[in-house]
């Protein structure tokens, strides 16, 4: 079932604060489905249409890994690396939205129609422009300011030398956003634009962590998950877990260490793998999660 378009004027309390500033800000926004949560933070994740395998592999790892962590993933369902962006943010059960250069009535490139339904459920499809407005050539520039705007930082995974997502990293930089860029092999056509970028003075995208660490979402989950440990270990697990160190351990040392049962042990550590804070990297052994 297709959603039903709404439209916003930066007179509309649901109007993006993140754009009502902007002096060439969007007279109106038109969706189907629903804008980003202003409470929560957004990447904008942009590339090359004809993208390479590690570009497409970067992009829907990038978007399925901050998606995990509740980033918004903000792309313009174009060919190659923004498609890959949208299909990772979703498989990673996260929210991802599309900035078209057409009506949101109108898919382009028709072949995404069935990630441009599924984005209507996961997120929104968001235009400047009218119903039944025609994806015209000079459309496309332009809306890659709502896709930066959109963004907390931008992360470009790939681009030529000439590549219009340039244009959107000059627009992140007028708008103040923080931009990323993902370094690739020297003499790769596709990776000149990201290392010019680096060589500018953009940041290296070398993992999704640095990335959230600037979003302020890493400390954040880092502190739950203290807490986690802190609060939910009754006595029994909090010793089981307080033997167990980032050098995997047998179990019968466990057992041992602790003088419980072997059944009662074995009953802790499953538990304490649910929730992620103790591994099994070799069957009977155990270490903290992180080592």
């Amino acid at each position: 079932m297709e959603e039903k378009i709404v439209s916003y004027t930066p007179d509309d309390v649901e109007y993006p604060d993140k754009l009502r500033n902007f002096k060439d800000r969007p007279k109106r926004l038109y969706v189907k489905g629903k804008l980003p949560d202003p409470n929560r933070k957004s990447v904008a994740i942009i590339g090359a249409r004809m993208c390479s395998y590690y570009g497409r592999t970067q992009a829907y790892e990038f978007a399925k890994e901050f998606a995990s962590c509740g980033v918004q993933v903000i792309s313009g369902l174009a060919r190659g690396i923004d498609g890959w962006a949208h299909k990772g943010a979703i498989d990673g059960g996260g929210e991802t939205f599309a900035v078209l250069g057409c009506g949101v009535d109108i898919c382009y490139p028709s072949q995404n129609i069935n990630l441009y339904r599924e984005i209507q459920k996961k997120g929104g499809i968001i235009s400047e422009y009218e119903e039944g407005e025609k994806p015209l050539g000079w459309h496309f520039p332009l809306r890659n300011r709502i896709i930066s705007g959109l963004a907390d930082i931008v992360l470009v995974i790939e681009a030529k030398k000439k590549s219009g997502s340039l244009i959107t990293v000059e627009y992140a930089l007028e708008q103040g956003k923080s931009v990323y860029a993902l370094p690739g092999r020297v003499g790769e056509a596709l990776s000149e634009g990201c290392n010019n970028l680096i060589f500018q003075g953009a940041q290296i995208a070398k993992n999704v962590e640095i990335i959230l660490e600037e979003l302020e979402i890493l400390d954040k989950m880092t502190k739950e998950k203290n807490k986690k440990t802190e609060i939910r270990l009754a006595r029994k697990e909090e010793m089981v877990y307080s033997c167990v160190d980032l050098k995997p351990k047998h179990l019968d040392e466990i057992i041992k260490l602790t003088d419980l049962e072997l059944l009662e042990v074995q009953e802790i550590l499953v538990k304490l793998e649910l929730m992620e804070l103790v591994t099994e990297p070799i069957k009977n052994y155990y270490a903290r999660a992180g080592g």
